[in-house]
């Protein structure tokens, strides 16, 4: 009968996210559990989730958090896209009024930030996205500079509240940054487990041979406390038992 295999793990990402960090520390750690990787866009990073097609995601927040356990990890500096001979390529930083005059375009109407940069590379508009997104998708035919008082959008780690697994608290707990023996992970805590199990079970086992008295069978004699045999009372020491004529 063949063995039964691992079930596998599997984590979601949407695009600018590099999980290889994590990824590859989970693989060090746990050589036998098997780690799977799924990318998404922004518009099924949450349905991905709540169907149950990955156990845990790096989304870009906001998400619905119903349900959800989040835990925010880092911001992503926005900036604005454009074509390369377009005069916001003179700044350093732009701030956000001097888009005022800009087609700005949106990024769920233009089919997502890839085709919504692809646009803004032609001249016809500019676009805002994270940092990341921009190097995902440069172009030689457009530039991207940071902008000023524009939110800066969030990366967190999401999973079903009600889906809390050994392996996905072990995920969890590397994300976070915890070493491979904090007692926090559940791979650090196995091992005290058996331990504690092996030791219990010694102590239930007694030797063989032992009474529960300690004693030898057979009974023992008295002996005084140095150590000789004592007597009885009225009889010196090798008397026969006769009396003196």
């Amino acid at each position: 009968m063949s063995e039964p295999q691992p079930s596998i793990l599997t984590v979601g990402f949407v695009p600018g996210v590099t999980p290889g960090k994590w990824v590859s520390r989970w693989r060090e750690r746990h050589p036998a559990k098997p780690l799977a990787t799924v990318e998404y866009d922004a518009a099924s990073q949450e349905l991905a989730l709540r169907a149950g097609t990955v156990d845990l995601s790096f989304v870009r927040l906001p998400v619905e958090r119903e349900g959800l356990s989040v835990i925010p990890l880092y911001e992503e500096q926005p900036v604005v896209v454009a074509g390369k001979d377009h005069e916001l390529s003179l700044f350093d930083e732009v701030p956000f009024a001097e888009l005022a005059a800009e087609n700005l375009l949106d990024t769920v109407t233009n089919g997502g930030e890839k085709a919504a940069i692809e646009l803004a590379a032609t001249g016809a508009g500019v676009v805002i996205v994270p940092m990341s997104i921009a190097r995902l998708y440069a172009r030689r035919d457009a530039v991207y500079r940071p902008v000023l008082d524009v939110p800066a959008t969030t990366i967190a780690v999401t999973w079903l509240a009600d889906n809390i697994s050994e392996d996905i608290e072990e995920f969890i707990g590397i994300v976070r940054g915890r070493t491979e023996h904090s007692s926090r992970q559940p791979s650090a805590k196995e091992p005290a487990k058996k331990e504690k199990k092996a030791l219990k079970a010694a102590g239930k086992k007694q030797p063989a041979g032992s009474s529960k008295s300690g004693q030898k069978a057979g009974g023992s004699q008295r002996s005084s406390p140095g150590g000789k045999k004592q007597t009885p009372r009225g009889r010196k020491p090798g008397a026969g038992g006769r009396g003196r004529r």
